[in-house]
């Protein structure tokens, strides 16, 4: 894959983004992505962005001022 970035190429790897919510902070570990090996910029894939909306929505249901979730076991409930 090339980086819609810079053009050059990417890597699969993991990361960890940190989500501003009104309630508080949601942290997710273990994001799959792919990340550029020049200007270090960051992709998902469409199926891991639907995931994470999912888990940003579950996590606003009950969130308090910080939660953390681990992507790699993270079961949705719906």
């Amino acid at each position: 894959m090339k980086c819609i970035r810079c053009g050059n190429e990417t890597y699969t790897s993991t990361t960890t983004e940190a989500i501003e919510l009104d309630s508080g902070v949601l942290v997710i570990r273990n994001i799959p992505c792919y990340k550029c090996e020049i200007c270090d910029e960051i992709h998902f894939t469409g199926d891991i962005v639907k995931q994470l909306e999912s888990i940003i929505s579950a996590a606003k249901q009950r969130m308090e001022q910080l939660s953390v979730v681990d992507f790699a076991n993270y079961k949705s409930v719906a």
